[in-house]
């Protein structure tokens, strides 16, 4: 992930502890690393079917983050919980379906078994750069 310019974070984007790996919160991202937009609030500048996107996009910036990490996502051999974020604009309550762009994915390549994940999907009033999805994950990995 490029940050924007005079952005620093002090924290690794993965965290690999014994068999689980701590995933922190990323963001939708264009293929060069850069934030991808629209951005702004769901359910105002954002429509819930960008923001479905927004979420397929960040469940692929963190595979990129896993896979730096581990080496290979073969891995990962359980998706263990995923913390979804929406900014969203007042009022604006289908936070599960957004966040659906990023469990859809995972269950489609992980299948059923690996691939569920207990999950939260919560509103915020804001989200870092104007985001309109922030998303955060845990995995078990073999040894």
């Amino acid at each position: 992930m490029r940050l924007p310019p005079g952005v620093t974070l002090p924290f690794p984007w993965v965290r690999v502890h014994g068999n689980r790996v701590f995933v922190s919160g990323h963001g939708p991202l264009l293929a060069d690393g850069s934030l991808a937009g629209p951005f702004g609030k769901v359910g105002d500048q954002v429509t819930p079917e960008q923001a479905y996107e927004a979420a397929r996009l960040t469940a692929l910036a963190i595979l990129a983050s896993l896979r730096r990490e581990l080496g290979d996502l073969d891995r990962i051999t359980a998706w263990l919980r995923v913390f979804g974020m929406v900014n969203t604009a007042p009022g604006f309550t289908g936070t599960p379906m957004v966040i659906n762009g990023f469990s859809d994915l995972v269950l489609e390549l992980w299948g059923e078994s690996a691939g569920s994940h207990a999950r939260s999907a919560v509103g915020q009033a804001e989200l870092p750069f104007s985001i309109p999805v922030e998303i955060e994950a845990e995995v078990a990995i073999d040894g």
